[in-house]
């Protein structure tokens, strides 16, 4: 009994957070896909603009799950996704909003909730229920094959585009002289994070398919 208390906490937990989480980003796809309709794509970021973001910055829990042992999933496949989009969220769209009108934000709002809505009532089903159905297994599994690279093409276009306002602004750049006798300069850190997507965006999409196979695999001799 005492053993078990704890692993029923845990679940309870994991099925807490994955169903929120899955909510948020069912918000997000539905408010893209009225506002894509209704009014058009240079409205898209208003509308889902705060969904977007709580949803989105929830995923820094995973990061900590996979540290303190309650998922498995390792950290060096889970840290560079969230990374990415946690400054596409944060570091590009919201501090430049000069790029929230671009047609790539419906792309990448789509792609991101649609991968997330899937992922997100995967490990829900798995923790609350303890088995998952085949057709979503497939859909996890899947998906991502034309999903990533729409997601991966639209925060690479996205940081492109803001490059120009990211230079002409300065904003968080630290200039010398200072008492720290140091500088940043956020156009080259943007610069350093599409270069990071070159090697990255292939590694990833790699470890995925990788994945799938496994995943596929283990559900057919089941």
């Amino acid at each position: 009994m005492a053993g078990g208390l704890p692993s029923a906490l845990r679940r309870l937990y994991l099925s807490i957070y994955n169903w929120t989480v899955f909510f948020g980003w069912l918000q997000v796809l539905v408010l893209a896909v009225k506002t894509l309709h209704e009014s058009g794509h240079e409205h898209v970021y208003s509308a889902v603009e705060r969904p977007l973001q709580l949803a989105q910055t929830a995923a820094i829990l995973e990061i900590l799950h996979g540290l303190v042992g309650l998922v498995r999933s390792p950290i060096t496949a889970t840290l560079p996704q969230i990374g990415s989009r946690l400054y596409v969220t944060w570091g590009i769209l919201y501090s430049f909003p000069e790029t929230q009108k671009h047609i790539m934000v419906s792309s990448l709002v789509i792609s991101w909730s649609i991968t997330e809505i899937i992922r997100y009532s995967f490990f829900g089903m798995k923790e609350t229920l303890g088995f998952t159905p085949s057709w979503l297994l497939w859909l996890r599994y899947s998906t991502f094959l034309l999903l990533y690279p729409t997601g991966i093409a639209s925060e690479v276009g996205l940081i492109y585009i803001a490059l120009p306002y990211i230079k002409r602004s300065e904003k968080y750049c630290v200039r010398m002289p200072n008492k720290w006798n140091y500088s940043f300069d956020y156009f080259y850190a943007a610069i350093l994070a599409l270069g990071i997507y070159v090697p990255g965006g292939p590694h990833m999409y790699s470890y995925m398919l990788g994945q799938r196979k496994k995943a596929l695999a283990k559900s057919k001799r089941e």
